[in-house]
């Protein structure tokens, strides 16, 4: 899911909130059509759903992996969500082949419910981390909250080593966006299907209470070591030169960070308050999904004893530096 702040931003608007995104090489224009199977690599298929959004971009990007003669077996990752069109086409996209594995990046709803029907229909096993404990999410409903009666058959916590006909992949861990955020290593391709925790058309979405900007730091950081030659997102084109993408991605974060304390110093003790310095010319209907955010780096600081809070962090908290 993305973060709805600068690089939602209507065009046209105030550009200094959007100056730290631009420096991020985004990747916004790529070839597809719903419903279609596209092969992006020797063993690298897409099919994207048809449930575009401001959180889903163009809509879901379900890739299969594997060998393309008939009888081979395949993985499939991120099935989405529930949607008889994509169903079927995932469906005759596989025709002829066998799926082994079903594999969910995370447990939101743009994600993980067409799971259950697909594996049902074609024999599969799903695997993903243990969902998270019954919460209500903090940016509401919609793509972003978590499907529900989603299980695995089989619960990963990274590390897990998935092998089919001429594949291996790697489940890895990358708590932060969600904490049960799974991505997934092919390492005949030395590619990261990455889900949620980074996108080519935007920055991610950390929204509390599941949402955790430590976690995803440190995730980030974990995916940089790797120097991965491709991502491949959930939502969006492919990532093809990702040392520098990465970089500025991280560097969005920092700078971020640096933004929120400057607005402390300045004097500013509520989130409310900071929203329309570190938001300049964004759309006020986008505030509520920005302030999450913002919220997410405040818990950060205040973990790290850089910030305390009046009574706890929260959207309404009172917050000054220590």
């Amino acid at each position: 899911m993305a973060e709805i702040d600068e690089s939602s931003a209507p065009q046209g608007g105030v550009k200094a909130a959007r100056q730290e995104t631009d420096v991020i090489p985004f990747v916004r224009d790529f070839d597809f059509a719903y419903g279609r199977r596209d092969l992006v690599a020797p063993l690298i298929a897409r099919v994207v759903a048809e449930n575009p959004g401001p959180f889903t971009f163009t809509g879901t990007g379900t890739y299969i992996v594997g060998r393309s003669e008939r009888g081979a077996s395949l993985a499939v990752i991120d099935p989405g969500p529930l949607n008889d069109g994509h169903l079927q086409a995932l469906l005759e996209a596989v025709d002829g082949r066998t799926v082994s594995h079903v594999l969910v990046t995370h447990t939101h709803r743009d994600h993980a419910p067409l799971a259950r029907p697909f594996a049902e229909a074609t024999g599969a096993k799903v695997l993903a981390m243990r969902p998270p404990a019954v919460e209500t999410h903090a940016s509401g409903g919609g793509d972003e909250g978590d499907a529900e009666a989603f299980y695995p058959d089989e619960v990963l916590g990274g590390g897990e080593v998935i092998e089919g006909d001429g594949w291996t992949i790697e489940a890895m861990a990358t708590p932060g966006h969600a904490s049960n955020h799974m991505a997934f290593v092919l390492r005949e391709e030395n590619a990261l299907f990455c889900g949620d925790h980074v996108m080519g058309w935007a920055t991610t979405v950390v929204a509390p209470p599941d949402g955790n900007m430590a976690d995803y730091m440190q995730s980030l950081d974990t995916v940089i070591a790797r120097s991965f030659s491709t991502l491949y997102p959930t939502h969006g084109a492919p990532i093809t030169e990702p040392e520098p993408f990465l970089q500025a991605y991280r560097e969005h974060r920092v700078r971020r960070e640096s933004q929120v304390l400057k607005r402390l110093e300045a004097g500013d003790e509520t989130i409310e308050q900071m929203l329309p310095r570190l938001y300049v010319g964004i759309d006020k209907r986008l505030w509520p999904a920005a302030a999450l955010s913002v919220l997410a780096h405040l818990i950060k600081l205040c973990r790290e004893g850089r910030v305390t809070a009046d009574p706890l962090p929260s959207l309404e908290a009172r917050f000054r530096l220590t």
